[in-house]
């Protein structure tokens, strides 16, 4: 691998967290304005960037695998090629979020569309979190991604499903936007583990420790 190859992947994987990030602020930003028509668009070109971008890395790491790597080069490119699924995925759960959100906003209360935003906003910390963690080699920030996750998505994922299930209780007329609501935390907690899923292979790459037993 050269320093030119590796600044590339660096640059375009930055490039996907960053994706994700506006993906994030799109429904952040619609829910703070109230105003979601046209999020379901905006997000799903955003996502379609994500794709191009992961076959893109994929491409450049298969080349370096059959040219020959160092065992710090290896690691690197193994973290890499192995988080690529992982931020699909994440692009995959941002936007079925911001289609929900959008489908659901002319048909229900104000209140039920707030309860997504404190996991949104999180969320988009620790997408910021990763991304410093990845550029800078920083193994506290990996783990802050972590302990956010942990301590603070899981809580707020409970949150929202209780809210869900209060509301389907007392509205039973409302079933569908219980059940979206509730499918709208579940794709937020699950985009939350993705991330932590990469600051775990992170943490192995910054400390040395061998990446295969951890999750794809």
């Amino acid at each position: 691998m050269t320093d030119g190859t590796g600044s590339l992947i660096t640059g375009r994987f930055l490039r996907m967290l960053s994706i994700t990030l506006e993906q994030l602020s799109a429904v952040r930003d619609a829910s703070d304005r109230a105003e979601f028509a046209g999020l379901t668009a905006r997000v799903k070109l955003l996502e379609r960037e994500t794709d191009a971008l992961e076959r893109e890395i994929e491409d450049a790491c298969l080349v370096a695998f059959a040219s020959g790597l160092g065992p710090d080069e290896l690691a690197f490119h193994l973290l890499v090629f192995r988080s690529l699924s992982n931020l699909e995925r994440v692009g995959d759960y941002a936007f079925s979020v911001a289609r929900d959100l959008e489908m659901l906003a002319p048909r229900t209360r104000s209140a039920t569309l707030q309860d997504v935003l404190p996991l949104v906003r999180l969320l988009s910390e620790m997408v910021e979190t990763l991304a410093f963690a990845f550029a800078e080699r920083d193994v506290q920030a990996a783990r802050e991604v972590m302990r956010l996750d942990f301590e603070q998505v899981d809580a707020l994922y409970e949150q929202m499903q209780r809210a869900s299930l209060t509301r389907l209780m007392e509205r039973p007329e409302d079933t569908e936007v219980a059940l979206t609501a509730g499918r709208m935390a579940r794709n937020l907690e699950r985009l939350g583990d993705h991330l932590v899923n990469v600051a775990e292979r992170l943490e192995a790459l910054i400390l040395g420790r061998p990446q295969a037993a951890l999750s794809p």
